[in-house]
């Protein structure tokens, strides 16, 4: 079991400057966006404001960390599998007492999972080998690319040859999942490959491949887009091939996000044909809605339904390409005469309840909005660490979260 144990801290602050292709860079002022937790009658809370942006929390001492974990472990007395996942809003890498909380874990027995960092606040790279014996076992490193120069000009690492040998130490020695964003014309192909060369002579476990995001439909929601100029993300087809083909060509596990993970078929293996079998472990649908979701997710869930043989539900897509990232100006642009009288919006997008039904019933059609479940799938992100079995599992129990929603919604208005 993992204790989350956060850091605190401020991207392009506490991470030695922002990298060039940083989802945060060019932020200014922040909007409220407005979400499920927000007050009923209250447009805004600390999560869709200053949450979003993760400007919310300079870097916390060691002691406020160890009173976060120390309160949590008395949660879970008699666990005897806990770690503690370390992880912050800047680079922890750069948290300046990394070592001095990773050694009082230890003192506890408590081993240490290092979230993802760029190592850009390593300068030496001993400090690899001191976390080591401080019990970290595990690690998620963004290497961004093998090359000293490249690492230099676009993640600003200032001793990327330090970082980039540390790298080396914790894959020699525990378990590292590298990460990259891959940037068109920078770092990918003979780049890439490069770079899992690297990775794969070190002895890394895995590689989590990141696709560019630059446009307000690939998720650049807080007013900063383009974050680099002149630049076209990869067409999400591409990118998904992209995947497969590193996938094949190393021996260790590669996973993607938006898409995919070739291993266990994700984002929503259930969806495949091989898969069709589980489907019987869905719920019946008694409900009739529309679900909205993202344009990346809604063929998937649209051939679920079919397969189900299911024609009360319809699943409209916005051009947002992440379902979490839906705001309320994704809504406005549907065509309403698509829409169910219940529909079901994405659990976690930013949007308020009273921003959905009044955007959703503005042809005069009072309707219906109810939230669906956070998620329906398993990220690349977090799949690289699971098996099929585990992907699948996670997938029927969140498609039988929304058939709930379905029925629930959609029967009050049938009724």
């Amino acid at each position: 079991m993992q204790l989350v144990a956060d850091v605190g801290g401020i991207p392009g602050k506490d991470c030695n400057g922002f990298c060039k292709y940083c989802y945060f860079r060019k932020v200014k002022e922040i909007k409220s966006f407005g979400c499920a937790h927000c007050l009923p009658n209250k447009i805004g809370c600390e999560r869709c404001s200053k949450g979003i942006s993760e400007t919310q929390s300079e870097f916390k001492t060691p002691f406020e960390v160890m009173n976060e974990v120390q309160t949590a472990m008395m949660m879970n007395m008699g666990r005897r599998d806990i770690s503690a996942y370390i992880s912050g809003g800047g680079d922890i890498s750069c948290y300046p007492y990394l070592e001095t909380l990773t050694a009082n874990l230890n003192q506890f027995s408590i081993p240490s999972v290092l979230g993802y960092t760029c190592g850009k606040g390593i300068s030496d790279s001993e400090m690899a080998t001191r976390l080591i014996n401080n019990g970290v076992n595990e690690v998620s490193f963004t290497i961004f690319s093998s090359d000293p120069k490249l690492r230099r000009d676009w993640v600003k690492d200032k001793h990327p040859e330090e970082a980039l040998k540390a790298c080396q130490i914790f894959c020699e020695n525990i378990k590292l999942t590298g990460a990259a964003v891959i940037i068109p014309g920078v770092n990918d192909g003979d780049v890439l490959r490069e770079t899992c060369n690297s990775l794969e002579e070190w002895g890394a476990k895995g590689m989590l491949l990141m696709r560019f995001a630059n446009t307000f439909n690939e998720g650049l929601i807080l007013g900063n887009e383009p974050i680099i100029k002149g630049i076209e993300s990869q067409p999400v087809e591409e990118f998904s091939e992209l995947v497969k083909q590193i996938n094949s060509e190393y021996k260790f596990r590669v996973s993607g996000t938006p898409l995919c993970d070739p291993e266990t078929g994700g984002p929503f293996a259930i969806a495949s044909d091989e898969n069709e079998i589980f489907l019987q472990f869905i719920k019946p649908v008694t409900g009739e809605a529309t679900i909205i979701t993202s344009k990346i997710a809604e063929p998937f869930i649209s051939k679920i339904f079919d397969k189900l043989e299911v024609d009360s539900v319809n699943v409209v897509a916005v051009e947002k390409e992440i379902a979490c990232l839906i705001t309320k100006e994704d809504l406005e642009k549907l065509d309403l005469s698509e829409i169910k009288q219940a529909v079901i919006i994405p659990g976690r997008s930013f949007v308020h309840q009273l921003d959905a039904e009044r955007i959703l019933s503005a042809d005069g059609v009072e309707r219906l909005v109810g939230r669906g479940p956070d998620t329906l799938s398993v990220d690349g992100e977090l799949s690289i660490d699971m098996t099929d079995e585990n992907v699948i599992e996670r997938e029927l129990e969140q498609f039988n979260d929304l058939v709930d929603a379905i029925n629930f919604f959609g029967m009050r208005i049938v009724k």
